[in-house]
């Protein structure tokens, strides 16, 4: 079995709480991420994603003063490094997301997407 930590990616993107959903978008187009962890200090205390910019876009928000706090998934789930990788794609098709902070000890040491777990479901075959 694949476990999470074989797939995951641990150049993470993190922004402030208080971070602009601008600012948190061109990290992501910067990195070719889909989503950034936010956090305040070290704490994990949310997940914004490409979906929540499009919302905050469709709501004719302003990107560019709009903070990520009320757009972001607040405590969003996480995984341990040992998970497998179906079961994270199990837990995140069933709860509807595609970006699951991973968190070792509580430290945030990586980020998994669906197309990370499901690669390593087919490179198997």
């Amino acid at each position: 079995m694949v476990e999470v930590r074989e797939v995951m990616s641990r150049d993470v993107v993190t922004v402030a709480s208080d971070a602009s959903v601008a600012d948190a978008a061109r990290c992501m187009v910067q990195g070719g991420f889909g989503s950034v962890i936010v956090v305040h200090g070290k704490m994990l205390v949310g997940i914004l994603t490409e979906r929540d910019v499009l919302r905050a876009a469709a709501h004719e928000t302003d990107l560019s003063s709009a903070s990520v706090e009320p757009w972001m998934t607040p405590d969003p789930e996480t995984a341990e490094p040992d998970l497998e990788t179906e079961e994270a794609a199990g837990m995140m098709l069933s709860r509807g997301f595609r970006h699951l902070p991973v968190t070792e000890g509580g430290d945030l040491v990586g980020v998994v997407s669906l197309r990370d777990v499901l690669s390593a479901r087919i490179g198997r075959r």
